[in-house]
């Protein structure tokens, strides 16, 4: 096999699901980690049983539960050359804080957070790339490619244990900053909907409101900030943190996320496309989280983008 310059050779991952990795195959899962390899080593390793779940053995239909430990054996295929991230590229991205436990990033809109699916190299192995002397560096939780904002890696297996902790239990607050199609009129608007993940026909991720009783319950809450001449700025927080949350919730209000091009207005974003540079407007502006070695509680922001700012200037807006 090929290795690159001063990388290391393949070896065994555990990796604990998090609440937005929770309900798939674990054959999708690693598909979607272990970029590049074929579905027929996917099988093959889960056969052999040198894929464990909680150290024991499963099939490829088993789905993931929150806080499931799930045992990666090394990847024995030339996927390096391929995945390999540019030189150029090895930098580090916009950090907002780091100690000896945390990385927390400022992640830029339309950066995946790891590879896999099409994409050679995401967040993850970028940093990885940037700090090669680092021994563990692990996503905490997980951002939507098109979303902007914080980002929370941990440095030490015990950080990110903790954090996992934190979100199960619900103690990552969690705050986002979005621009909305349409004027909502409530100043506070909260939506109660559950969610239904699934896979379509092309193996695209895609979330719906389930039916009364059925699905993933999810909360989600919008707080004006400011009316615009056909948009409305909102500050967003979140209950529960599933897949696309707020972007079905606020469309399933028909105030969908300017930009969204899984969920939007699809007419209006082409319209808008020279205006927003194909961006989605969502970005994760606040975190509130226990700091998993100290407990010292760490309040975190990330600037708000300055394409939000020009989009703002540009619209003739009102007080709310």
């Amino acid at each position: 096999m090929t290795h690159l310059p001063n990388s290391a050779p393949p070896a065994v991952r555990l990796h604990t699901i998090t609440e937005d990795e929770a309900g798939q195959r674990v054959d999708n899962f690693l598909l979607r980690v272990c970029k590049g390899v074929p579905k027929s080593w996917v099988y093959r390793v889960v056969r052999k049983g040198e894929v464990r779940v909680n150290k024991g053995r499963i099939e490829v239909t088993y789905k993931l539960a929150v806080g499931d430990v799930v045992r990666i054996p090394p990847v024995r295929m030339s996927e390096g050359v391929d995945n390999a991230v540019p030189k150029n590229r090895a930098t580090a991205l916009p950090i907002i804080y780091e100690d000896e436990a945390l990385l927390v990033i400022d992640k830029p809109a339309g950066l995946a957070v790891h590879g896999g699916s099409g994409v050679s190299f995401g967040v993850i192995e970028q940093l990885r790339a940037a700090y090669p002397k680092l021994k563990f560096l692990e996503l905490a939780h997980r951002l939507d490619k098109e979303t902007s904002g914080l980002l929370v890696l941990a440095k030490k297996r015990a950080a990110l244990v903790h954090l996992h902790e934190q979100i199960r239990n619900g103690q990552m607050d969690k705050r986002y900053y979005a621009i909305l199609k349409g004027e909502l009129t409530q100043t506070v608007t909260h939506v109660k909907a559950p969610l239904h993940k699934y896979v379509a026909a092309n193996g695209e991720r895609r979330v719906v409101v389930a039916h009364e009783g059925e699905g993933q319950s999810a909360h989600t809450q919008f707080n004006i900030e400011q009316k615009l001449s056909g948009y409305t700025t909102v500050r967003v927080k979140i209950f529960t943190g599933r897949t696309h949350q707020i972007r079905v919730h606020s469309a399933s209000i028909e105030h969908p996320i300017v930009g969204d091009e899984k969920y939007g207005d699809f007419e209006l974003n082409k319209k808008l496309t020279k205006t927003t540079g194909g961006r989605m407007f969502l970005h994760a502006h606040m975190l509130r989280i226990s700091h998993p070695i100290s407990g010292e509680t760490l309040s975190l922001t990330a600037p708000i983008p300055k394409a939000f700012e020009q989009f703002i200037q540009n619209a003739q807006y009102s007080t709310p």
